[in-house]
Parts: structure tokens; C-alpha cells; sequence
């Protein structure tokens, strides 16, 4: 790697480029992607230009843009090298963060089977997955070192996808001995009795999101069996009543239709061995009007406690299609202007 000073011959100007030398010419195939996308990402998103040259890159543009598009090529190199896959939100995800992987040393409380080798990965049966952006990353900590931990921020930004995730994590790897997922059932309301079918056909579809989650992360086949065996529990926040959940990971996902009683009832279920995690969007309140939502109590009443981590997300953190993020910035400009 070095610095090269070129002259425009149509501008009295000197150009400066950050040449870069891959030597595997299929892995550099690899990170330009199909005709060269992924390089014309990076580009787009750091004011670069890149041009390929050989085995060479070279980078043309202000002195900190070609500083960040180095470190960000030679890490996407290094992943394709270790031979793991590059997909176009692994591109985004690179960008956001100024580098793939994360330098620093594990902590006293990280698992360290998503913390080894430097970077944060965390290993599913399916896939591995990895946080996107820097408040992602601190979260999938917070969730490894902490036996509460709240996820509070829009939609897209990877609160559920993830807690999900570590929890498949923990528990394929023997650190908890079942998995339960819960949401509050808040719009079935007094009408899931009218509903056909049994309690879980009336519920399911409102547990849909948490069923496409943990498919993504362990085969269908192995779901229906941990299911069977009640190491896999999916169920409305009411089911938790009653309940002491010893060595389990458990997630409540959209907390903000929790009221003030069923989010302290849910907390006080942690047992020991557990790992719980809450997460919620405050924007998407649908309880009855004039009815408190548990996870503003709780943020309220929980922050400064030992033990207890809170972490929050903006649009900034979206990972889902870049018009979500315009789409929340827009909203949140008009309810915060009326």
C-alpha cells in the first residue's frame, strides 16, 4: 500500500490515490463484486473513486475518505480470505462502522465464542450474523454481559433479529437450556376467544415476527422438534404469568404494549441462569389511551440499576431498506414539530 501523486492533464492540479495490491485475483473478483457493485457502494458512500488496475485498487479522492476506503477494502479482503461470505449488507454494514472488525480485546463477560479472532460474530446453526453499526455492536455486548438488557429504538434496527440471535447463540452452545420468546397479543385483545382454532392458532399470527427470526437462524425441522420438547417456547406476554424462568434465554419483543403490571410481572420472572432481554419501539405505542406503557415505567424506574443495561437506536441504525430510515426521520420531524 502507498501513495502516489498523479498530474490531470486537463486540470493544473495533482490528483491523489491510495493504490492497493490483492494478491488472490479471484477474492478481488470476489470484493468488486458483480460488475464492480460493490466497489460503486463504497464509492457512493465515501465520495471515492475507486479504479481497478490489474490486482491493484487505487483510490482517488480527500485525504480522510481514502483513509477510511483502505481500511474498509483490506478488511472485506481479509473476510473473503478467511473464507466467509461478502453480501451487499456486509458492504453497508463495513461502511458504517469504518472497519469490519472490532480490534479490541474481549471483556471480562463476553462470551467468547462471539467475540474471538477480534471481530463480532455471532454463530447460529444457519448463519452467522454479525451488528452493522456501532450501536449494534455495543448492544450484542451489552446482551453477553448483562442479565437484563433493553433494546429500546425503531423499527429495523435489528433490536428483536438480534437478541434473537444471541439467544440461538447461548443456547447451542450450552449455556441455557431453552429459548422463550414473548410479545403482548395487544391487538387480539377480549377477541381471541372468537377466533377458530386452538390458543396457539389464535395467537400465532401475532407471534409471526419471533417464528421468522429463529427461522432464519436454525433449520425448520430442528424449530418443530425444540418445540415439541418445550425447549423452544413462543407464546403471548399472559403466558408468562405464574412462571420462574431458570436457564433460559428470554426475550419480550414490542414491550411498548406492555402495561405498567405486565412488564413488572415479566421481570420479576428472571431465574437464575437466565439471560433477559426486552426490546421496544416508544413510537409505536397501541395500548388504549391513557394507559401507561410498561417500557417507559421501566426505563424510568430500572436506569442507574447495577446490572440493568438500556441501549437505544436511531434511524441512523436501520438496517433495512434505506428508505425506512427516511421514512422514520420524516415522522419523527412532524410529531416532534406538532
Amino acid at each position: 500500500m502507498g501513495i502516489s501523486a498523479l498530474t490531470d492533464p486537463t486540470r493544473a492540479e495533482e490528483i491523489i490515490e491510495t493504490p492497493l495490491e490483492f494478491p488472490d485475483n479471484r477474492l478481488l473478483v470476489e470484493l468488486c463484486g458483480e460488475f464492480d457493485r460493490n466497489l460503486s457502494q463504497i464509492e457512493h458512500q465515501l465520495g471515492l473513486q475507486i479504479i481497478r488496475r490489474g490486482n491493484q485498487l487505487a483510490l482517488i479522492g480527500d485525504g480522510e475518505s481514502r483513509a477510511r476506503g483502505a481500511v474498509i477494502l483490506q478488511e472485506l479482503y481479509e473476510r473473503l480470505e478467511a473464507g466467509r461470505s461478502l453480501e451487499p449488507g456486509d458492504i453497508d454494514g463495513a461502511i458504517r462502522l469504518g472497519t469490519l472488525e472490532d480490534k479490541a480485546a474481549p471483556r471480562a463477560g463476553d462470551q467468547l465464542e462471539m467475540f474471538q479472532g477480534g471481530h463480532v460474530e455471532i454463530k447460529t446453526r444457519k448463519k452467522i450474523v454479525e451488528p452493522r453499526t456501532a450501536a449494534q455492536k455495543a448492544y450484542v455486548r451489552s446482551l453477553t454481559s448483562n442479565e437484563l438488557c433493553f433494546g429500546i429504538g425503531p423499527a429495523g434496527t435489528g433490536k428483536t433479529y438480534l437478541a434473537v440471535a444471541v439467544a440461538v447463540n447461548l443456547f447451542i452452545n450450552g449455556h441455557v437450556d431453552r429459548i422463550i420468546l414473548c410479545r403482548p397479543a395487544v391487538e387480539a385483545g377480549e377477541r381471541l376467544g372468537f377466533l377458530p382454532g386452538t390458543q396457539e392458532e389464535k395467537v400465532d399470527p401475532y407471534m409471526q415476527p419471533l417464528y421468522d427470526a429463529l427461522n432464519d437462524f436454525l433449520p425448520s425441522k430442528q424449530v418443530a422438534k425444540l418445540k415439541e420438547e418445550k425447549k423452544i417456547e413462543i407464546a403471548p406476554l399472559a403466558f408468562m404469568r405464574g412462571r420462574t424462568l431458570a436457564n433460559a434465554a428470554v426475550v419480550l419483543d414490542e414491550a411498548q404494549n406492555a402495561t405498567t403490571m405486565q412488564m413488572k410481572m415479566f421481570l420479576t420472572r428472571l431465574g437464575d441462569g437466565s439471560r433477559m432481554v426486552v426490546t421496544g419501539d416508544r413510537s409505536q405505542v397501541d395500548l388504549p389511551r391513557g394507559v401507561m406503557s410498561g417500557l417507559m415505567e421501566a426505563e424510568k424506574l430500572l436506569k442507574g440499576v447495577d446490572g440493568i443495561a438500556f441501549n437505544y437506536f436511531t434511524s441512523k441504525d436501520v438496517v433495512r431498506h434505506p428508505l425506512v430510515a427516511k421514512i422514520i426521520d420524516a415522522y419523527d420531524v412532524e410529531y416532534a414539530q406538532g
